[in-house]
């Protein structure tokens, strides 16, 4: 049997925040900050993120 020489729990891997790269901190999770929270929400509120879809109206028909 081998001994684990690291912190983490067993089966998890290091987690990164999305904005940086830097290692999450518990509090602010999945982010390492309230900075990098604060630019991910900017963001969203800045709509620079989609989610790709059909531009049209869901209630209009396909001319049937």
């Amino acid at each position: 049997m081998t001994k684990r020489s690291n912190s983490r729990k067993p089966g998890t891997a290091a987690q990164r925040c999305p904005v940086c790269g830097k290692p999450t901190a518990e509090e602010y999770r999945p982010f390492c900050s309230s900075r990098c929270a604060d630019i991910d929400l900017g963001r969203w509120l800045g709509e620079r993120y989609a989610i790709p879809g059909d531009d049209r109206p869901a209630n209009e028909d396909d001319g049937a």
